[in-house]
């Protein structure tokens, strides 16, 4: 799942930095994440995991890292898998 996160983010982020080499609790917005971007990689996430993120977890924190993200693809992942 990591590895398909950081794909997403080095194709759509537009980041400063290489993506692979990011720590999983690094700042995103701080290496170049925009809202722009974020939509971009919310909808990249979206088709990679075939989930649809819910809006309550569309808020600038659910990007904010790769781990808020594998978080927040995790639960809508268990939360359709439930239902």
């Amino acid at each position: 799942m990591d590895e398909s996160i950081r794909s997403i983010l080095a194709d759509y982020g537009r980041l400063s930095v290489d993506a692979t080499e990011l720590r999983d609790d690094d700042d995103l917005y701080r290496v170049g994440l925009t809202s722009h971007s974020t939509v971009n990689v919310m909808l990249a996430l979206e088709d990679e995991f075939e989930i649809e993120i819910p809006d309550n977890l569309l808020r600038k924190n659910t990007f904010q890292s790769v781990a808020n993200i594998r978080a927040a693809v995790l639960e809508v992942s268990s939360n359709r898998q439930s239902a």
